[in-house]
């Protein structure tokens, strides 16, 4: 939202030549704080904006001040308009809002020649990406209650560091407050979610963690021998590495993978049903046993 804000603040000036911050809060629906922040921000970007105080007084731009396109090559306006189109690929509205306002100031047409889409076909988790990626614009703590795969709810209160897209799905990378250290959030397992307008000072990460760590307790690792099918050789392909997968003379592969043992190693190796067996280890092929046995009785 800041970035469209931002934008949005610049061109009611443009017009409006004077507001009062009270204002500009009132139509963008935040505090007078935060639009004091933006003024600083745009400040700091060398836009020429200053307030005035008493009677009369707000917010307002140079009287000579224009939104100079001039500064930026075309080749560079391509490459800006491009990269907007990048970021809508996450679904956040703001993005074509600006996305539209620049190919106007540098009088383009925009030209989609590239669609990147990481989100499922649903994007539940639209919202809390959305909020976080405010949290971290701005840098204001998040509140929220997070589920572990075991089940367990813990609330906790994080200073949100980037958006991660990896292995199929969103996380967050936050510094969390609770555990001290740096940890990855799964945005599908975040609920009751609540940006603060508490502002916390960027950390020197190095000194704290060279990576972050899943949120949930870390798990062995175990390595997988699996004899997959022909008929799944299309998820063969999807979801190993080449290096992974050996084919066999009748079509199916022998997979080789070392995955954290949990009950998504579980749940993914069901999914493939009657087109899998578990060659190694023992007690992984005992684990699936035990599943499918339970899996019949509920159909007996």
């Amino acid at each position: 939202m800041q970035m469209n804000r931002l934008f949005e603040i610049i061109y009611i000036l443009l017009n409006k030549k004077i507001a009062t911050a009270k204002e500009l809060a009132e139509h963008f629906g935040v505090s007078q704080r935060t639009i004091y922040r933006d003024v600083d921000t745009l400040s700091l970007a060398g836009i020429p904006v200053y307030t005035e105080k008493g009677k009369g007084g707000g917010i307002s731009l140079l009287p000579d001040y224009v939104l100079n396109k001039s500064i930026l090559s075309e080749q560079e306006q391509n490459e800006i308009l491009s990269a907007l189109q990048g970021l809508s690929s996450v679904k956040t509205t703001e993005t074509d809002q600006v996305l539209e306002k620049l190919s106007t100031i540098f009088n383009k047409n925009t030209v989609r020649w590239m669609e990147v889409d990481f989100s499922d076909w649903s994007f539940a988790n639209g919202k809390a990406f959305y909020n976080f990626k405010t949290a971290i614009l701005e840098r204001r703590i998040a509140e929220f209650d997070y589920y572990s795969t075991y089940g367990e709810m813990t609330h906790r209160r994080v200073e949100p560091i980037q958006l991660w897209f990896k292995s199929k799905s969103w996380y967050v990378k936050g510094f969390c407050l609770i555990r001290q250290d740096i940890r990855l959030f799964k945005l599908s397992r975040v609920r009751n979610l609540a940006v603060t307008d508490e502002q916390f000072t960027e950390r020197d990460f190095l000194a704290i963690s060279s990576s972050p760590v899943p949120a949930s307790r870390q798990k062995p690792d175990v390595t997988l021998k699996l004899k997959i099918a022909p008929e799944m050789t299309y998820r063969v392909y999807d979801e190993f590495d080449e290096d992974l997968a050996e084919k066999q003379p009748d079509g199916s592969f022998i997979v080789t993978v070392t995955w954290p043992e949990d009950d998504w190693v579980y749940g993914t190796i069901l999914s493939y049903g009657e087109y899998i067996e578990v060659l190694e280890p023992e007690h992984i092929r005992k684990i699936i046993k035990e599943k499918t046995l339970k899996t019949v009785k509920k159909y007996l």
